[in-house]
Order: structure tokens, then sequence, then C-alpha cells
């Protein structure tokens, strides 16, 4: 049992030392399906939203860096035939200027990759995405990979994360 947890703690340091010194900066976009679906008779589907959140930040942060023109590729895991479907129309539904926050037209093109493809850029956001959701949903529990993300996470001015790096919904 002692080896298990001293495996556990080597993991967590050698995964918590590259998101330290890897050059990224995360944007996480957190649903609480629960409240969304209490707060909304109808509500979207919540990957739907949660990429549209993450486009508009990632467009700001662009655009704030000066980076806006040309096309970025943003990255999906394949997740089926029928999801990708509804993904691909979703997201280039964001796309336009009158579907997003940001009142333009987002310069993003979609790819898809396969899980087996085992891309270090699709392991990195698995790694993430727990902790994030952890922390949201309990913030009280100890969450030191959390720690060790939000360094990463998109800043405002204030330094606030909340709303620039971290969209919370509803």
């Amino acid at each position: 049992m002692l080896r298990r947890e001293e495996t556990r703690n080597e993991f967590h340091r050698d995964v918590s030392g590259i998101v330290r010194e890897a050059p990224l900066t995360i944007f996480a976009s957190v649903i609480d399906k629960r409240r969304l679906k209490k707060k909304y008779d109808n509500p979207s589907n919540p990957y739907h939203l949660a990429m549209a959140f993450g486009l508009e930040r990632l467009y700001v942060h662009l655009s704030r860096k000066g980076c806006e023109e040309g096309k970025l590729h943003v990255v999906f895991e394949e997740r089926g035939n029928k999801e990708d479907r509804n993904l691909e129309l979703e997201f280039r539904r964001v796309l336009d200027e009158e579907n997003n926050q940001v009142g333009v037209q987002l310069p993003f093109n979609i790819v898809f990759s396969n899980k087996q493809s085992n891309a270090a850029g699709l392991q990195l956001p698995d790694l993430v995405a727990r902790p994030i959701g952890r922390h949201i949903l309990k913030p009280e529990q100890r969450n030191r990979a959390y720690d060790v993300i939000e360094e990463k996470l998109r800043r405002g001015p204030d330094g606030a994360v909340r709303g620039k790096g971290l969209k919370v919904f509803p």
C-alpha cells in the first residue's frame, strides 16, 4: 500500500513539474450541469457552452497579444461520428460574429485528433481538467494539482482568473 502512495506522489510531482515549467496559458470552462438544469428549462449542451467560452477567451488573449490575424487550428479529441459532427457545427456557429460574445468573426479552424494518437497536446488538458473541476465543485477540499494549474490560468489586469482564464457557468 505504501508503494502505491509513493508512486502516486512521485507521479504528482512529475506532472506538477511539467505543468510548472511548460510555457503555456490555460483557458478553462467549468459548466455546473446541475445548476445549468435548474436555471434553464432547455439548457444548451454543456460541452458546446464550454467550447464557446474557451474560444472567446482564446481570441481575446490572442488579440491582446496582436496575434488575431490568420487562422489558428483548435484541436479536439474525437468522441464519435455523431458527437464530432455536432461539435463541428457548433464550432462553426460560434465563429460567426453574431453568435459569440466577442462580436467578431473568430479566426479558428477545427481539427479532430484520434484518441489513440496519444498527442501530448491532448493529454495535458485531460490532466488539468479534473483538478480544475474539483476546485470549483469542492473549493474547501485541498487540491495540490489545482495550486500548480492556477499559476498557468490566464489572468486579467487585476490578477483575477475568474472570467479570464477560468469561466464558471452558470
